[in-house]
């Protein structure tokens, strides 16, 4: 397991926000196709690619321990 810092942190949870904003977006048609990050790299969202990004959500999720669970948990008593 690694043990991320505060500072690690708030970077990934801040582009799993980022990340989720845009696949919200792809899915209901409400994004621009194409987008220029901060350092001037043309990014193109296309329908296609919404599994990409979903699983890179998905990456992000674990890298903060989060969305983890695999299955329904049984209690047995």
């Amino acid at each position: 397991m690694i043990v991320l810092t505060s500072a690690e942190r708030a970077v990934l949870q801040g582009r799993l926000t980022d990340a989720e904003t845009q696949y919200h977006l792809l899915m209901t048609g409400q994004t621009a196709k194409v987008f220029v990050d901060q350092n001037g790299e043309r990014i193109e969202y296309q329908q296609a690619s919404a599994q990409r990004l979903a699983a890179y959500i998905a990456d992000l999720k674990r890298q903060l321990g989060i969305g983890c669970a695999t299955g329904p948990l049984n209690v047995w008593m």
